[in-house]
């Protein structure tokens, strides 16, 4: 028998999601018999303690007696157990300088750390997340950005809506402008951000189709690596060469900004690849793009514009390409910011529902068939006090032996 326990969230600001529904956990111990299950009390999470109690489970603010810690953002320093495994996004794996203390806490505690974003297959595709409602939201924030700025139409917070389908209805009311809209991507964030697209009715266009495009319909079109990078020696690329070694590609994502109104991006950007555009870039004359939907939201990055994460309760900021400053989102020389880096939040039940869906999926059966498929074994990233072999690249960074311009 193995007792998980879902803990609460404590890390500010308040995040209301939850690994499983009560329904969801429910599932889980009729499918696995061997799974107890405990609840830590909590007043945010978006199910109440008694609608745990109500579909049978124990609630309580003690999880000492339990053996697996599922969480969803990162446990504050003070709340660790010692010796205990914990599922949680720990924002480690990149080296960000702001978690560097929680890694060498965990290590100190001897604390077995298992990570929900490498969660992978042997390809090294993510089974888990929250991107599809990262997507969803971001999307509907884009549109409801535009409304705003143009005075067009009024939509509501997310975070104000009952679940996933009131946001969707809430679209239903508004008439998209005849924009021409870029969507980069291919994985669950980018299909979220299709499904708000499609259930607009805009319709969707190949590549050279929407570069030529100059009706007065809304149309958009998604794009992939391959077609917002090219090599620079002109000659035909590859996805899996671009992903093992971007250094021979350049961006060619500038046919697109010369004749896309809105920019949303759904895609994955590794160390080493080209940029989108630079604040250079955005300064000439026939770079046309007036809003983004920055979903990946990597800071000073491949965006020139996202100069800073936005927050649910501010979503929007203007970029003022002339002078690389931030101003007002509403200003007619200015391009309209929506990066907000923690989407899923405005959608917690929907979201959370959609996790335990994969977790019960890809992680549950792990803890009893021996791993047989590696799941837990790549995902682990400390076990006795130390670094997993997978992770040792970590150590430096543990250490405090980086640069400056190493840490992310």
């Amino acid at each position: 028998m193995i007792k998980f326990v879902l803990i609460k969230e404590e890390k500010t600001p308040p995040d209301r999601r939850v690994v499983f529904s009560p329904n969801k956990l429910k599932e889980v111990v009729n499918r696995f018999p061997e799974a107890s299950f405990k609840v830590q009390s909590s007043s945010i999470r978006v199910f109440s303690d008694q609608e745990y109690r109500d579909a049978g489970f124990e609630v309580s603010d003690d999880v000492s007696d339990c053996d697996v810690l599922l969480g969803v953002k990162e446990v504050p320093l003070p709340a660790l157990i010692p010796n205990k495994k914990y599922f949680f996004f720990s924002h480690t794996i990149k080296k960000q300088a702001y978690n560097r203390d929680l890694l060498r806490e965990i290590l100190t505690n001897n604390i077995e750390l298992y990570d929900h974003e490498v969660v992978v297959n042997q390809e090294g595709h993510r089974l888990i997340g929250f991107g599809r409602y990262a997507g969803l939201v971001g999307t509907y924030n884009g549109f409801r950005g535009i409304g705003l700025k143009e005075n067009l139409y009024t939509l509501p917070k997310v975070e104000s809506l009952t679940d996933l389908d009131a946001m969707l209805a809430e679209l239903n009311n508004i008439k998209v402008p005849p924009i021409k809209i870029v969507l980069t991507g291919a994985g669950k964030v980018a299909r979220g951000a299709k499904e708000v697209l499609d259930h607009l009715k805009i319709r969707e266009l190949e590549v050279d189709a929407f570069l030529e495009f100059n009706g007065k319909d809304p149309v958009y079109c998604n794009i992939d690596v391959l077609d917002y990078n090219k090599r620079k020696d002109e000659t035909k690329g590859s996805q899996a060469e671009f992903f093992k070694d971007p250094s021979g590609y350049e961006s060619n994502f500038m046919r697109f900004a010369r004749c896309s109104d809105f920019f949303i991006s759904g895609h994955f950007y590794g160390d080493g690849a080209p940029v989108f555009f630079t604040a250079e870039n955005a300064k000439l004359k026939n770079f046309r793009i007036k809003y983004i939907a920055d979903i990946s939201c990597d800071i000073k990055g491949p965006i020139a514009s996202t100069i800073r994460p936005s927050t649910i309760a501010e979503p929007f900021y203007g970029y003022n390409a002339k002078n690389e400053i931030e101003t007002d989102f509403r200003e007619s020389d200015s391009i309209l910011v929506m990066a907000v880096d923690n989407l899923p939040c405005e959608l917690p039940k929907d979201a959370s529902e959609g996790f335990g869906d994969m977790f019960m999926e890809h992680v549950i059966p792990a803890f009893f068939n021996n791993d047989k498929n590696a799941v837990l074994q790549r995902a682990r990233i400390t076990q006795n006090g130390k670094l997993t072999p997978r992770f040792s690249y970590l150590q430096d960074f543990v250490d405090g032996k980086l640069k400056p311009n190493e840490y992310a």
